[in-house]
């Protein structure tokens, strides 16, 4: 079978993220990967340049994180700028579409970080109790 493009689906079909040949699917993905959410939510505060990106979002390596802002940029999450310097320098910035799934990102990090010991106390539980045949 083929490989589809964006191209190749009509435009005036409604997204559902729950059709395995969605074109929203893959985005989501791109989204909600690890370092594509903590990339967009690192943006939030404005310009950034790569190395003060790479710095905030510990433990990326310089690889994932250029493919991680390739594709965000390919979704249209983040702009790419140069800027004319001697070395060149180059910032990312979010789009308006980047910024609002970025804090909508954010809120869901908040809760996660503000739950951390209900997380905790849920993870001790879950091992305590063997952790299996749950299904």
């Amino acid at each position: 079978m083929p490989e589809t493009t964006p191209a190749d689906h009509d435009p005036t079909l409604e997204a559902d993220v729950f059709a395995s040949t969605c074109d929203s699917r893959p985005v989501l993905q791109n989204i909600a990967s690890r370092w594509g959410a903590l990339a967009l939510v690192a943006l939030r505060d404005g310009p950034v340049r790569f190395s003060a990106l790479r710095r905030r979002v510990d433990g990326v390596s310089e690889r994932m994180l250029s493919q991680t802002l390739q594709t965000l940029e390919r979704d249209g999450m983040v702009h790419r700028e140069v800027l004319e310097a001697i070395p060149p320098r180059v910032e990312y910035t979010l789009t308006e579409l980047g910024a609002e799934v970025a804090d909508q990102l954010r809120s869901l990090i908040l809760i996660l970080e503000s739950k951390m010991d209900v997380v905790r106390a849920a993870q001790h539980s879950y091992h305590r109790a063997g952790g299996v045949g749950r299904d």
